[in-house]
């Protein structure tokens, strides 16, 4: 059973597949060649799972941090005799253009230098292909060591001698001042040729390569000028390591069945792309960083779903990173899980689940980002129009809501919230979407909702609007109504269900939970980074704007040394629980900063 904190992972990427590293230094996680791959290194979930270490057994002090603007991670590491430090990153191409991770070989790389002194490390390499169903062959070759095992084999590449046994390569080495050591992990189909080795020049050449792309990215991409600006744009980067480059698709996160519930059964798969996380991305990349590929990521989406819409279907709600449809899932059951959080899933049962609000999500993204969209292909146009036309035609049907509860379906406020963001959305970019004829249609439709959410989504007895119509449960993501501009910011309703989630959402650090309705599943969750990241920027928009510096302040005192979050924190310990870096709480700390930012200005400008 893993013990390690989720908080001690720090995220390599190369926009195709990501790492977790340990902060003593242990890969426990990584999927090849795609985010939601098979693991070969699973030790997150599962001791026997493997990993590859690489520490410094003496070490007095240890800290870490990214290179300045970049993804790439260094450790400072001190022992008694010296001091050195440890450089790691998922290898990039030096090519200073928009398309980060394009042509990535795939290359994990690891770089330890001494830099006073003299100090002694240990190394320990233990594939385990298949979520650790297998135990590879590994043998010593020229310049490093080749492993086989089912449908994949390997190659780290290493200046020196290492000793194996029981699928495990070993290897102690000491350096002194001025001497390094680099380490790449290469990998391919097993069928193919054997990867090539790499040299100690091109690991160096590689890395300082790796570090030029994401500052490049950077330089070019980041604009936010407002408070926690650092923070802001570390979390733009995160967004865009989360992004599979190939097709413009974004993941929920990169690990899979870390728990909302230390023990419990709330283990989920996030390595797809929802709809609406996705669309959330892009919309804080509107403000972290000049969303490029925009483009790519709606293309992708008329692309995978045209044929669902055509046909009458519902909007799936997610997709493999491919363009994938049938996400079944299914339990791994020689895996404990952390911290023996059980069942460990592959496959997110959720695909085929009916939610309303992804309409408004794909729509709302779709206007933010119409700058930089430009002139859109026709069958692009073609399947906005279409999904308009689906939150018209659907708004009034039951659904299993925002966060996915497994029970009877509900009229969830919220996704009639989001379907009137489709429409409200669709009548703006009805000019660039040659859809001028449906703008009749859509308006009528649209005040309908609106209708019927101030009608049976208020609730006067709870003062707050509520969970779902007709009903007394308060759910945090009725804080997007002043958000997305249903109603005004300081409308007396928006006020009191700011008012109603501070009192009654709310643990006494502050951190909102999502809901504390039944939701069809044994065990609780911890509170919600997104929802009281969305509590500060409702804060700021209704003008308070201490309680929303306040409130924010409280949210990012949960990022961990190198500024991840995960999806929540436990009530009792402050810890961090979910799905490790979780993208939904990088997009609410950027879109919350911004909000506040915002209020700011104009509370000078009225001055």
């Amino acid at each position: 059973m893993t013990e390690t904190p989720i908080a001690d992972y720090a995220l390599l990427s190369d926009c195709h597949s990501a790492t977790l590293v340990s902060r003593n230094g242990s890969i426990d996680w990584l999927c090849l060649p795609r985010f939601d791959s098979a693991s070969v290194f699973g030790r997150l979930l599962d001791e026997a799972a493997g990993h590859w270490s690489i520490t410094a057994p003496d070490a007095i002090e240890s800290s870490r941090r990214y290179v300045d603007r970049t993804m790439v991670l260094e450790s400072s590491i001190r022992t008694a005799t010296g001091r050195a430090t440890l450089t790691e990153a998922m290898s990039l191409l030096d090519e200073r253009d928009h398309d980060l991770g394009r042509g990535a070989p795939g290359v994990l790389l690891r770089h330890v230098r001494c830099d006073e002194g003299e100090v002694a490390f240990e190394m320990e390499f233990a594939p385990r292909p298949e979520y650790g169903l297998i135990y590879p062959l590994l043998a010593p070759i020229r310049g490093g060591v080749a492993g086989r095992g089912g449908a994949q084999q390997f190659v780290l590449s290493t200046s020196f001698e290492t000793s194996i046994e029981r699928a495990v390569a070993r290897l102690r080495f000491s350096l002194k001042a001025g001497e390094s050591a680099g380490f790449a992990l290469h990998h391919g189909s097993s069928w193919e040729e054997v990867p090539s080795v790499w040299s100690q020049a091109d690991i160096t050449d590689r890395l300082n390569g790796t570090v030029r792309a994401w500052q490049a990215w950077s330089s070019a991409h980041q604009r936010y000028d407002g408070p926690w600006s650092d923070l802001v744009y570390h979390s733009g980067r995160v967004l865009q390591a989360l992004m599979y480059q190939p097709t413009g698709a974004i993941v929920a996160a990169p690990t899979t069945s870390l728990p909302e519930d230390v023990g419990g059964e709330r283990n989920w798969d996030y390595r797809y792309a929802w709809v609406r996380d996705a669309s959330f991305t892009l919309d804080a990349l509107w403000v972290a960083a000049c969303p490029d590929e925009s483009s790519k990521f709606f293309s992708w989406m008329a692309g995978a779903v045209a044929s669902q819409i055509d046909f009458g279907a519902d909007l799936q709600i997610m997709f493999g990173i491919g363009g994938e449809h049938d996400l079944s899932e299914r339990v791994l059951p020689h895996l404990s899980g952390w911290r023996g959080s059980r069942p460990v899933r592959t496959g997110n049962g959720a695909w085929s689940q009916r939610q309303l609000d992804v309409y408004g999500e794909l729509l709302g993204a779709a206007e933010r980002l119409k700058d930089q969209l430009g002139d859109l292909p026709v069958d692009t146009e073609r399947f906005l129009v279409q999904v308009a036309d689906a939150a018209a035609a659907r708004w009034g049907e039951q659904d299993q809501g925002i966060w996915e509860i497994r029970g009877e379906p509900r009229d969830f406020v919220y996704s009639k919230l989001m379907c009137w963001v489709a429409l409200d959305r669709a009548i703006a970019l009805a000019p660039s979407l040659d859809a001028a004829d449906r703008v009749g249609d859509w308006t009528s439709t649209r005040e309908e909702i609106r209708r019927a959410i101030l009608e049976k989504g208020w609730n006067e007895k709870v003062e707050a609007f509520t969970q779902s119509f007709d009903s007394d449960e308060l759910d945090a993501s009725n804080l997007m109504i002043p958000i997305v501009g249903f109603l005004p910011p300081e409308d007396p309703r928006v006020l009191a269900t700011i008012e109603a989630t501070e009192r009654d959402l709310t643990d006494e650090r502050g951190l909102v939970f999502r809901y504390k309705a039944e939701d069809g599943l044994r065990g609780s969750e911890g509170t919600f980074l997104l929802c009281t990241f969305w509590l500060a920027q409702a804060q700021a928009m209704a003008g308070r704007v201490e309680e929303a510096r306040a409130t924010f302040e409280r949210s990012i005192a949960f990022a961990n040394d190198v500024g991840l979050l995960a999806e929540e924190v436990d009530e009792a310990t402050g810890e961090l629980l979910g799905n490790f870096p979780q993208a939904f709480s990088h997009i609410g700390l950027v879109n919350a900063a911004w909000a506040i930012a915002e209020a700011e200005r104009r509370g000078r400008s009225t001055r």
